[in-house]
Formats: C-alpha cells, sequence, structure tokens
C-alpha cells in the first residue's frame, strides 16, 4: 500500500487524518518532455484566460483538460492542491469512488468505473507534441490512480486501449475535433469494451431484443467555438459518423429501462448522441445493441462526479425497490472531473 495517510469512511462523509505527502513518481524522459511542453502551453493559456486551445487540423481542446494531464499526484494529501473543488475536504475522489462501491457492494451491486481519457493524451500530435507518444506515457499519474482504485477492489475499465485505433479508421477519430466528447466511433467502441467487462455479470434477457445499426454521416456544431473568444473565426459544422440504433421490429428507439439489470450514470458522455448532437446513437443505444437488451440511465449535463449521484439517491428514495433490480452499475464520465469538478467528490449516500 503507498499511501501513508488513512480513510475513514462513515455513510454520509468521509475525512483524511495522516499527512506525510508521498513524493512524485519516476518519470522517463519522454514522459517528463510531454509534461514540461504541454505544461507551458496550460500556462500561456490560462495567463490569458483561453479556455480552448487550437490544435492541428480544425482540433480544439479545453484548457481544463490539459491542465488535468499536467497534474502530478491529484489524490491523498496531494488532492487539494491539484483540485478546482471548493472545498478542499471534497478534492479527493478516491474516498467518494471507494465509499460509492461499498454501498452498491453490500446490496449485490456491482461498479464498473468507466472514466474517459483526454483527447490530447491520445492525439497528442494535433497538440503540436510527440506523435508516438502512447496514453501510458501521456497519463502516467492517472494510470498510478487508477492501480490505487483497483488496490481498494474499484474495478476500472481504462479506455485508452479500445481507443488506440489506427489513424486511418474509415470511421475518423476517436473524438470529435470542435467538441469535448467521443465521436461516433469512439461512442461505439467505448461499449463494445463496456459490453466486455459486463456481460458475464448480468442474467440473459428472457428474450434478446433484436436492434438494427446503420452507420451515417451527421453535422454537429460542437461545444468548443462557443467557448472560443468573440473575435476569433468559429470553425464550420464537423461531419462525424455514428452508428445508429433501432428496433428491428418497429424501428423504435432505445429507451432506458427502469427495470434493467443494468445501470448506466455519469455526465454526458452518457447523453451525447442519444440526447443531443445526433439520436439513436448514444451510449446506451449502443449498449442495448451489444447485449440485446436496454440499459436503464441516470445522465447529466453536468458533473458526473457527485451530482449525478446525488440524482441516483434521489430516484432510490422516490422508489424502494428500483436499486434492488440492478446487477451492475456503469459510473461514466470525463477523466478530468478527477481534477476539474468543481462541486468536488463528496461522498453520498445512494439510498435512505
Amino acid at each position: 500500500m503507498r499511501f501513508l495517510w488513512t480513510i475513514a469512511l462513515l455513510l454520509c462523509g468521509g475525512s483524511v487524518f495522516a499527512v506525510a505527502p508521498e513524493p512524485e513518481m519516476s518519470l522517463s524522459p519522454t514522459e517528463q518532455r510531454f509534461r514540461t511542453e504541454l505544461a507551458a502551453k496550460v500556462a500561456a493559456l490560462e495567463k490569458k484566460n483561453v479556455n480552448v486551445m487550437f490544435g492541428a487540423d480544425g482540433w480544439l481542446f479545453l484548457t481544463s483538460e490539459l491542465r488535468f494531464l499536467v497534474q502530478g499526484r491529484f489524490w491523498g494529501p496531494a488532492a487539494a492542491k491539484a483540485s478546482r473543488s471548493h472545498k478542499s475536504e471534497w478534492a479527493d475522489a478516491i474516498p467518494a469512488v471507494v465509499d460509492f462501491h461499498r454501498q452498491l457492494r453490500e446490496r449485490g451491486i456491482e461498479l464498473l468505473l468507466v472514466p474517459v481519457p483526454p483527447k490530447a493524451a491520445l492525439y497528442p500530435e494535433k497538440l503540436g507534441l510527440e506523435a508516438s507518444l502512447g496514453a501510458a506515457a501521456t497519463t502516467p499519474y492517472l494510470q498510478e490512480f487508477y492501480k490505487e482504485l483497483r488496490a481498494r477492489e474499484v474495478a476500472v475499465l481504462d479506455l485508452s486501449a479500445a481507443f488506440a485505433q489506427p489513424p486511418e479508421n474509415a470511421r475518423g477519430a476517436v473524438y470529435c475535433k470542435t467538441d469535448s466528447h467521443w465521436s461516433g466511433l469512439g461512442c461505439v467502441l467505448a461499449a463494445g469494451a463496456i459490453t466486455d467487462r459486463v456481460q458475464a455479470k448480468i442474467p440473459a434477457p428472457s428474450s434478446r431484443k433484436d436492434y438494427a445499426a446503420n452507420w451515417k454521416e451527421v453535422a454537429i456544431k460542437g461545444d468548443l467555438p462557443s467557448l472560443l473568444p468573440r473575435d476569433v473565426t468559429k470553425p464550420e459544422a464537423e461531419k462525424i459518423s455514428v452508428r445508429s440504433i433501432s428496433e428491428k421490429a418497429n424501428g423504435a428507439a432505445v429507451q432506458p429501462d427502469a427495470n434493467s439489470p443494468l445501470l448506466v450514470i455519469g455526465d454526458s458522455h452518457t447523453l451525447v448522441f442519444h440526447e443531443f448532437l445526433a439520436e439513436k446513437a448514444g451510449l446506451i443505444d449502443q449498449l442495448a445493441h451489444e447485449l440485446g437488451f436496454a440499459p436503464d440511465l441516470i445522465g447529466t449535463r453536468g458533473s458526473g462526479a457527485t451530482p449525478v449521484r446525488v440524482s441516483l439517491y434521489r430516484r432510490a428514495r422516490a422508489d424502494a425497490g428500483w436499486l434492488a433490480k440492478k446487477k451492475v452499475v456503469v459510473w461514466c464520465f470525463a477523466a478530468r472531473e478527477f481534477t476539474e469538478a468543481d462541486q468536488g467528490w463528496v461522498v453520498q449516500p445512494i439510498a435512505k
């Protein structure tokens, strides 16, 4: 165990008691060079109060996501300094994630944590940085953080391997150029990786539903151009490929199923292409196609850290039997939230 501190967890709260700061990781020259060069870019952006960076070939990147990538250790005693949380006691994600896992496990429900990697971690060349870097080199502290969670028996799915597609993929890149979310291809790849992890943990449906899957091209106006300064020329609408899913019998769209054994919760990655930018092509649509049944869903356009767990609590409180139907909870959100969630990581009960 690498932590030199102790976590005391209660049902509705947690605190950290001991204090010796841990030494920073030993990074390779390549890893250190990436972080140094990116840190200089972030410092320049923050000095000008710029929220979005222009990259190569029309790519846009959130400054906050780049900031996350240059953080060192962002958990334990270092959390308060690294986090954007309004309250330092909610800066560290580990107590909240571990307690959420514990509460679910006590109810016979398994948790799969699915943080979405920063797109600069997969496409550093679009920032003018070394193209041959892999996710392990661009996210060494995030990889160490996942090890800490796994040591506490939290199942973590790192999508970096699933997203490591050749650049000439006919469906395009795994992230949108002008939006902060994964692309239609990225959504499909994420659903496939999630299915591989959860399928054996969920009872097979008594009758598998048949879905039709059709790739199509859509034009989207991403969320990043709106964050550019007013005097900057905004990019044109971006064309991406999405996989549209519908019921074969009647062409109906996938609807969240309150009785489903699989619950998907998280930030707007759980809603994109299902509720906005496109329809019938979001994460629960792809999961329904892969699994043969529709998942349940609690998604938020805001933070996937604390607010979505508050929503889960409210739903469980309103329907005492609802949570008992779940076997697996997939918690999916942008990895940058580990430091950039301004409401922090509150230890939150899941039911009354």
